[in-house]
């Protein structure tokens, strides 16, 4: 649906009957999924918990609608300083939802160290909350208003449509042949950032897999063979897209960096694997902010060499907590 005066009424009422279904019928989804997660021994009770979060997102969805709504009809639609503020409160309630239906923990560090801006952040992705948990962690943690390169499948979210089209973001067409304009796209989202502002692309540009990270990896070989051997022992990110990043560095040349990257959410990149996951363990989240003066990154190819040797570092750091924490659960097991 590309017209938005299609798109947004039927996914705004789409989530608006959701949200009142899967209040309506609580009782009845919550008796039979326990006793479906109970016969399959899942005894953490993965799908009531998942089907949990999903009554409450669709009523966040619903009220972030309604308040869109009402900035719009009281005159200040265009207002960014309120829109950032209901984004900020969005993304709060939604980890805060996901903290109290799933159980999930999120500890962040590096974030304290963070200073003045205008920044650009290149993030590591994995799962379906990035967006999401990325926002959070910039807004909530650093203290800055992200924009973000989001592709243009996110707009089937309504609050995420809206919103992300009042702000500065800009929802790139990957399947586009037109790749100039998309990069020119990302430019100019970048337009105007100041000393409270941060604009945010996920370089791998899409949910990292196995099965992803193995298709890179033979796409790179074909046309650039130093790089695919340079990237060849990433475990957990696959190789990261240089040109968005560096379309965004072009644009604010005065703008520092920020890296992000997470541990907890792998394997969190589709449905089955949220199920498998939640079925297992507590999800326990660490996210990692690292400030990096630009004085010390280079340009040009100097640049791609700079961002995989940084994707290689990124990477082994997920090895290590993930190991990490293996240990610390064994322990909790065993002790």
């Amino acid at each position: 649906m590309k017209s938005s005066w299609v798109r947004r009424p039927v996914t705004g009422l789409g989530v608006l009957f959701l949200a009142i279904a899967l209040t309506v019928c609580l009782p009845l989804w919550a008796v039979i999924t326990m006793l479906v997660d109970a016969v399959r021994g899942r005894w953490r009770f993965p799908i009531s918990r998942l089907i949990g979060f999903a009554t409450c997102w669709a009523w966040l969805e619903t009220s972030g609608l309604v308040v869109a709504l009402f900035l719009f009809l009281t005159g200040r639609g265009r207002s960014v300083s309120a829109h950032y503020a209901l984004q900020t409160w969005w993304c709060r309630s939604l980890i805060q939802a996901l903290g109290f239906t799933v159980g999930l923990q999120i500890y962040v560090e590096g974030a304290e160290n963070v200073g003045a801006g205008p920044f650009v952040a290149f993030c590591r992705h994995a799962s379906l909350a990035d967006s999401i948990m990325s926002s959070w962690v910039v807004a909530s943690h650093v203290g800055l208003r992200p924009r973000f390169v989001l592709k243009k499948e996110l707009k089937m979210d309504p609050c995420l449509d809206i919103l992300g089209h009042r702000l500065p973001n800009y929802f790139v067409d990957r399947e586009s042949s037109d790749i100039a304009g998309e990069l020119q796209g990302i430019e100019q989202m970048a337009t105007g950032l100041g000393v409270k502002d941060c604009a945010v692309i996920f370089p791998e540009g899409s949910r990292a897999s196995a099965k992803k990270r193995v298709r890179a990896l033979e796409r790179l070989r074909e046309r650039s063979p130093q790089r695919a051997e340079t990237l060849s022992g990433l475990k957990y990110l696959i190789p990261p897209k240089p040109a968005g990043a560096n379309a965004l560095l072009s644009a604010v040349p005065e703008a520092n960096v920020l890296t992000m990257w997470h541990s907890g959410f792998d394997g969190l990149d589709t449905f089955s694997g949220i199920l498998s996951h939640l079925g297992r363990a507590r999800a326990k989240v660490h996210v990692h902010v690292e400030e990096i003066s630009r004085a010390s990154i280079p340009s040009g190819e100097a640049f791609v060499s700079w961002l995989d040797a940084k994707w290689v570092e990124m990477d082994n750091a997920v090895r290590r907590q993930l190991d990490s924490d293996a240990i610390g659960n064994r322990g909790v097991v065993h002790g």
